[in-house]
C-alpha cells in the first residue's frame, strides 16, 4: 500500500531522509498515540497517515499506543473504535497494541528518581493556587512554599499519594525546573495528580496518574521511538519533553517534530465539542455521517483510499495553512467512486409515468453495464414495464427555453431505453401532478429518432419491480466556514437545519442486493452508500456520500488555465 507520493509536500520525510544520509538516524520508529476519550476524526487521519506512512517509507515500524492517563474520561468502547479505524484505513501497527499504562511502574520509579535527585517535589497548593503561583506570559511565577521539602519527605508523601491516603486535589507531584522561565510549561509542571478512579487497564491499582507531558516522552523512549511526530500546539512543550529525557536514565532519546494540524472548513474537530453533539443527541452517535469522525465518514461512504489520498493532497508542513477547503475532501472521494462505484438508477422524488402504448403485463429487460469503463463489474438487469417512476425534477409544465427534460408535448430519452413523449398530465383535486401519460417511440431503442433531435436523457425505475428504500441526503453540519471562530458565541448557533433530509425513494431491482457499506453512483444524482446499521437490520437505507459535481476539480482547472495564460504573457 502506498500512502505517500513525492508530489505532496512533506518536510518531515525530507528531514528524516537527510538524517539517515548523514548517519544520525538508524531504524525509523514512529507511533500514533491517541487518547481513548472519543472517536478519531479527520485530523487524526492525517496523523495516522503521516506516522504510518513515514515508517513504511523508510522501512521502519509504527506503534499504536493509547495515552490512557485519564481514566475518568476513557472507555473501552473508544479503544475498540480506534483500533478498528486504524485497521480500516489500511494500516498495521508493529507488535501488540501498547498502552501508556503498560509503563506506569517504570514511570513511577522515574518520578522517585527525580525526587531523589532534588528535581521533583510534592506540592500542597490547591489547583487555583498553583495557577496563581505560575504567573503569566508577562510575569514570572513564584516558588511554592513546599518547593524545598527534602527528598525523604517527598518520597514518603508520594508513596502515600500512590496508595490513596489523600483526597483528589489535595497534593500533586511537580518537577522542579524554573518558575521564572519564559516558557510557562517549564514552571514546575505537574507530574502526578491524585485520581480515585478505576482504570480500564490497571483496575484499582493506582490512585495517582501521570500527566501527558510526563508520560509521553518516556513512553516513546521505552519503545525505542526515533521520531515523535505531533501537531504544532505541542511546540512549546518540546523543551519539557527534552528536559525529562535529559534528566532521566532513558534507553534512547527520541526527537520531537511538530507539523501543522488540519483545519477543515464547515467542520469541527474538537473532540470535546464532538462529544457534546453526541451526548446532546444532536447527531446520531459518534458515527453519524455528518461528523468528521473516521467512523462517520466510513458510514457516509468514504473509502480508506480516498481519505489517504486527501491527506496526501494537503501535504505536511510546519506553516499553518489556514482552512483547507472541504471541496478537496469531496474531490478525493468523488474521484475514487467515479472509478470504482457500480452504477444504478434511483428515483428520489418519484413521479408516476404510464406508457399508454405499452400493453399491460409487457416487460423488457435490458442488460446494462455495472460501470461504463469496468468490464470486470457484473451487468445489471433493468426491466421496463408499462408503469414507471421518474424524478419529479425531470418534469416541468412550463419549462424555460433550455430545459431539455420532460414537458407536455416534449420528448426525452429514458436512459438505456426508448424515447418517450409526454401526452397528458393528470392532476389531483388540489392541482398537484399525480401522473404523466406518455407514449413510446419503439423505433428509438439504441438509436436516435428519425428527423428530430432529442437532447434530454433521464433516469427511471419500473413501478412493478422497483424497490422502496430510504435515502438520507447529508450536507455540511454547519452553515459557516468556521463554526467556533467566535469564542464568545455558541457554535451550536451555526448548525445547518438541512444537514440531513430523508426521502422515500424507489431504486432499480439490483439495489435490493446491496450489502452494508456497498457504494453506488445513482446515475444523474450522486454517490451513495448502503447504511451499515440499517442494512444489517434488513432495511434498505442509503446515505449520500457526495454529489456528482466536482467544484474542486473545476477550481484547479481554472487555476491551471490562468497559470498557463500568465506564462504565455
Amino acid at each position: 500500500m502506498t500512502t505517500e507520493t513525492t508530489s505532496a509536500p512533506n518536510f518531515i520525510r525530507n528531514q528524516i531522509r537527510e538524517e539517515i544520509e548523514a548517519g544520525r538516524t538508524g531504524k525509523v520508529v514512529t507511533r500514533f498515540p491517541p487518547e481513548p476519550n472519543g472517536f478519531l476524526h479527520i485530523g487524526h487521519a492525517k496523523s495516522i497517515c503521516l506516522n504510518f506512512g513515514l515508517a513504511e517509507h523508510f522501512g521502519g515500524d509504527c506503534h499504536l499506543r493509547f495515552d490512557d492517563t485519564n481514566p475518568a474520561k476513557e472507555e473501552q468502547a473508544y479503544i475498540d473504535a480506534i483500533k478498528e479505524d486504524v485497521s480500516w484505513l489500511g494500516f498495521e501497527w508493529a507488535g501488540p497494541v501498547r498502552f501508556a499504562s503498560d509503563y506506569f511502574d517504570q514511570l513511577y520509579a522515574w518520578a522517585q528518581h527525580l525526587v531523589r535527585e532534588g528535581k521533583a517535589y510534592v506540592d500542597d497548593l490547591s489547583p487555583d493556587e498553583i495557577r496563581e503561583y505560575r504567573g503569566t506570559l508577562t510575569e514570572a511565577g513564584k516558588p511554592s512554599p513546599y518547593r524545598e521539602r527534602d527528598a525523604d519527605e517527598n518520597l514518603d508523601l508520594l508513596e502515600r499519594m500512590r496508595v490513596g491516603e489523600f483526597a483528589e486535589g489535595e497534593k500533586v507531584l511537580r518537577a522542579k525546573i524554573d518558575m521564572a522561565s519564559s516558557n510557562i510549561n517549564l514552571r514546575d509542571p505537574i507530574l502526578y495528580r491524585i485520581r480515585h478512579a478505576s482504570h480500564h487497564q490497571t483496575g484499582d491499582t493506582w490512585k495517582i496518574y501521570p500527566s501527558y507531558d510526563f508520560t509521553h516522552g518516556q513512553s516513546d523512549a521505552l519503545e525505542g521511538v526515533s521520531h515523535s511526530v505531533c501537531t504544532l500546539e505541542f511546540e512549546d512543550h518540546r523543551p519539557l519533553y527534552e528536559w525529562f529525557l535529559d534528566n532521566l536514565p532513558v534507553p534512547v532519546t527520541p526527537r520531537q517534530i511538530e507539523f501543522a494540524r488540519l483545519n477543515l472548513n464547515y467542520t469541527l474537530t474538537s473532540k470535546r465539542k464532538l462529544k457534546l453533539l453526541v451526548d446532546e443527541q444532536i447527531v446520531d452517535g459518534w458515527d453519524d455521517p455528518r461528523l468528521p469522525t473516521i467512523s462517520g465518514m466510513r458510514r457516509r461512504g468514504y473509502t480508506p483510499g480516498s481519505i489517504r489520498k486527501f491527506c496526501d493532497m494537503i501535504g505536511v508542513t510546519r506553516a499553518d495553512g489556514g482552512l483547507v477547503d472541504i471541496a478537496m475532501l469531496y474531490h478525493a472521494i468523488r474521484s475514487d467512486l467515479e472509478d470504482n462505484a457500480p452504477r444504478a438508477m434511483a428515483v428520489l422524488k418519484p413521479l408516476k409515468v404510464v406508457l399508454t402504448n405499452v400493453p399491460e403485463g409487457h416487460e423488457e429487460v435490458y442488460e446494462v453495464p455495472g460501470h461504463p469503463a469496468r468490464e470486470d463489474m457484473a451487468v445489471r438487469r433493468v426491466p421496463l414495464t408499462r408503469e414507471l417512476y421518474i424524478d419529479a425534477d425531470d418534469f416541468m409544465e412550463e419549462p424555460p427555453k433550455k430545459f431539455f427534460r420532460l414537458a407536455p408535448g416534449k420528448e426525452v430519452r429514458l436512459r438505456n431505453s426508448y424515447v418517450i413523449c409526454c401526452d397528458e398530465v393528470i392532476k389531483g383535486e388540489s392541482g398537484e401532478i399525480e401522473e404523466l401519460r406518455c407514449s413510446v417511440d419503439f423505433d428509438t431503442l439504441g438509436k436516435n429518432p428519425e428527423g428530430r433531435k432529442v437532447k434530454g436523457v433521464i433516469h427511471w425505475v419500473s413501478a412493478e419491480h422497483g424497490v422502496p428504500m430510504e435515502v438520507r441526503l447529508y450536507d455540511n453540519l454547519f452553515q459557516v466556514e468556521q463554526p467556533d471562530k467566535d469564542k464568545d458565541a455558541d457554535f451550536l448557533d451555526h448548525l445547518n437545519p438541512d444537514s440531513l433530509i430523508t426521502v422515500q425513494a424507489i431504486g432499480e431491482p439490483s439495489l435490493a442486493e446491496a450489502t452494508p457499506e456497498s457504494r453506488f453512483q445513482f446515475e444523474r444524482v450522486g454517490y451513495f452508500c448502503a447504511d451499515r446499521h440499517a442494512c444489517r437490520d434488513g432495511k434498505l437505507v442509503f446515505n449520500r456520500t457526495v454529489g456528482l459535481k466536482d467544484g474542486w476539480a473545476k477550481v484547479k482547472k481554472q487555476e491551471s488555465q490562468k497559470t498557463a495564460q500568465d506564462n504565455k504573457g
